[in-house]
């Protein structure tokens, strides 16, 4: 394994000290510089590759070219920005800090190299990590559980598929995890000393755990699932509940489905145990029945919500593979299939709506980008700038690949 692949030598971290000295600099040098131009959409987009692999790869170079940035001047640091096209302040990355985007941005970066490795992807994947460390202050961890589950789910997949050595981060957001349970719940709040316990916590901790051995604690967190925030109605999962007077937030986004899916998908398989087959298979039609559009992840809208379709696709894709489940696989696959039909292109790369089902559409009257997605213009032309929906797109693409290479 090459050197700068084990992340967790001390030797290999870049020192905080030398990286606020670089962004001092770094500062220096671009407090003259003019802000970035604001980007003309101007052409439909042509029909583009046939192949999985080469669409993914597209919604990859898409995000890398107009998002990812060298952090604070420092080669070996990345990390996305939160819009496109960026201003000069978006750019620098000092304004707000999105752990979680940052988490899925890497996680789909982990996608791109386990696709199609090679030494750049690789360093992206070190970069992107060596930044959220840096950038989030506090090391690893912070105060949010939902936050840490997405980072370590991420991590544990690069040294999982890539050998990209991420023992110490994985083990301080575990401990932090472990800290959070609540054994008077049996679970893990959405974020410390908070009395909230959300689907977006708990599903995402509970896979982490299932992965790392700790199949008693997953489980105690698939039944909380099933017992205080299953919808009977709808056989939907509900966003969370406040415990212990039982307040609920009865909204059932997507993610949430998706994150639970994905619980029950690795449960049935590390434990043989039918019952979380049966309620994967569940909440899988479910979800077909009530959350899709003609067989279209159902839209949901920007800002955090951009990500909630893209996490939908991805444990989708995790329950066709390990449990051959073919409605999972056929939601991925039409997902897939819209998104591509229906996007933009913005040089000669693909710019995904908010909406699958609807094309991304370049208005009558001209206008530049930044400031249609700031307009009611830009919501009906299902245009937006942020960069959790291009990960959802770049999320479903690469999931769409591994059914498709895997013969789903």
């Amino acid at each position: 394994m090459r050197e700068s692949e084990r992340m967790d030598r001390r030797n290999s971290r870049i020192g905080r000290r030398s990286v606020l000295v670089a962004a001092g600099a770094w500062v220096a040098l671009t407090a003259t510089a003019q802000p970035t131009q604001a980007v003309m959409i101007t052409q439909e987009a042509s029909p583009g590759p046939d192949r999985p692999a080469q669409r993914a790869d597209q919604a990859e170079q898409a995000i890398v070219q107009r998002y990812v940035r060298t952090f604070w001047g420092e080669p070996q640091l990345q990390l996305g920005t939160l819009y496109w096209p960026a201003s000069l302040l978006e750019q620098m990355l000092l304004g707000r800090w999105c752990y979680w985007w940052q988490a899925h941005l890497l996680d789909c970066a982990v996608d791109a190299a386990h696709r199609a490795r090679t030494p750049e992807r690789i360093d992206r994947v070190l970069a992107l990590a060596r930044a959220i460390r840096v950038r989030n202050l506090t090391g690893w961890t912070n105060g949010y559980y939902d936050d840490m589950s997405w980072l370590i789910l991420a991590l544990e997949r690069a040294q999982r598929l890539l050998g990209i050595r991420f023992g110490e981060a994985i083990a301080d957001l575990r401990t932090a995890l472990y800290a959070g349970w609540q054994p008077n719940v049996g679970a893990v709040p959405w974020r410390s000393h908070d009395d909230y316990y959300s689907t977006s916590a708990i599903g995402p901790t509970g896979i982490a755990m299932a992965r790392s051995g700790e199949l008693a604690r997953a489980a105690a967190l698939s039944e909380f699932l099933q017992t205080r925030l299953r919808d009977t109605d709808s056989g939907l999962i509900r966003d969370g509940v406040h415990e212990p007077d039982g307040r609920a937030d009865r909204a059932t986004p997507t993610y949430c489905q998706g994150v639970a899916i994905g619980l029950e998908t690795e449960l049935a398989t590390r434990t043989g145990d039918s019952i979380h087959r049966r309620r994967a298979s569940d909440l899988i039609a479910a979800t077909a029945a009530r959350l899709t559009d003609a067989g279209v992840i159902a839209a949901a809208s920007a800002n955090d919500s951009g990500l909630f379709m893209g996490i939908l696709a991805r444990y989708l894709a995790e329950a066709a593979l390990a449990l051959g489940d073919t409605t999972a696989a056929n939601i991925v696959h039409a997902s897939a299939r819209a998104a591509w039909e229906h996007r933009a292109e913005v040089g000669d790369l693909p710019l995904f709506g908010m909406d699958w089902t609807r094309p991304v559409t370049v208005p009558d009257h001209p206008g530049t980008f930044a400031q249609l997605t700031h307009s009611s213009t830009g919501r009906a032309a299902n245009l937006s700038r942020d960069l959790s929906v291009q990960l959802s797109g770049w999320m479903l693409l690469e999931a769409d690949h591994r059914l498709t290479a895997a013969g789903h």
